[in-house]
């Protein structure tokens, strides 16, 4: 089968479409043929090497990245039910290699894809989806807040605007940089949109009463993005498309009354394995009925993971990039 495979750290590169063996459905598990297959942000960083050491980075080479993966099962393991075979299904791989023609998926977490929902979308959704509603369920919003999402045109981003709009906040702020972000952060929710790389933006938002940040940016970003939080704001930190978290001084918080929060933690509350199940069927149920809309914004032949990895790095893309096989 055709995979794309990293034999050695580096640049995108070193990311090379190869002829591999295809892998086996052990017990519990099914083997899926890959509709489509999606390319996280950490998963550049891994292949560039920056993850060394950590348990994101793979034990051996060579190794072949993708989590998140839909397609038809074609096999299952022992112990599965065969009912799921010839059904369309979306779910994380246990040890990567999404990026190919054929991957595992353990069955228990693997999610039947509604009807409606294209293998893209549903692709679009594991991560990304699970992420905006664990963070809307650890910050919930109401008819008070004035929400503010950072990297706004990302799929989260895109995702949490939607959220802050049903869950009826008075005003949502997409935060994202050059006027085809910002346009897009208005499609998907924003009531305004404010430019991050033009110098003093913050400036314009002194006065309008934010009470809830969603830092997926990090950095310089999210350091003036707290700033605009008064007493019983939250603080909510998700990611870091800037290279470096927010730094905040010790106590600095706590001094200025706001909450910080973070979805890696600590504290994030319980989300167990099953808890982020659930989030994910949620979202992808939430997608089929019309009330959460996925945003796919690029798609790769998966013989140009290559150039995937390059967009992202350069910034280039908005949205989820889906590979397809």
């Amino acid at each position: 089968m055709l995979a794309s495979v990293v034999r050695e750290f580096g640049g995108p590169q070193v990311l090379r479409p190869e002829q591999v063996e295809a892998p086996e459905a052990g017990p519990g598990e099914v083997l899926v043929r890959v509709a489509a297959a999606g390319v996280q942000f950490v998963e550049t960083q891994i292949r560039s090497g920056a993850m060394a050491g950590t348990p994101l980075a793979p034990d051996t080479l060579p190794w072949t990245p993708g989590r998140e993966v839909a397609g038809e099962v074609v096999a299952v393991g022992t112990g599965v039910d065969r009912a799921l075979l010839g059904r369309l299904v979306a779910g994380q791989t246990p040890r990567g290699g999404g990026y190919a023609e054929v991957a595992v998926l353990d069955a228990a977490s693997a999610h039947l894809v509604p009807d409606g929902l294209a293998a893209a979308e549903a692709v679009s959704l594991l991560g990304t989806g699970r992420t905006a509603l664990a963070l809307s369920e650890l910050a919930p919003m109401g008819a008070g807040d004035v929400v503010l999402v950072e990297s706004a045109a990302g799929a989260v981003g895109a995702l949490l605007l939607q959220l802050a709009r049903a869950a009826g906040a008075a005003r949502v702020i997409g935060l994202a940089r050059g006027d085809s972000k910002l346009a897009l952060a208005r499609e998907f929710g924003a009531h305004s949109a404010v430019d991050y790389g033009r110098p003093g933006w913050s400036a314009a938002l002194r006065d309008a009463g934010v009470t809830v940040v969603f830092d997926g940016v990090g950095g310089t970003v999210g350091r003036e993005a707290f700033d605009l939080l008064g007493p019983g704001g939250r603080f909510v930190t998700f990611g870091f498309a800037s290279g470096s978290g927010t730094r905040l001084d010790e106590g600095e918080a706590a001094e200025q009354g706001v909450e910080v929060l973070s979805y890696w933690g600590p504290p994030v509350g319980p989300r167990g394995p099953q808890v982020q199940l659930r989030q994910t069927r949620d979202a992808l149920a939430a997608a089929a009925a019309g009330r959460l809309r996925p945003f796919v914004g690029a798609t790769f032949p998966l013989a140009a993971a290559d150039a995937a990895h390059r967009a992202i790095e350069r910034r280039e893309t908005v949205g989820k990039t889906v590979l397809l096989p």
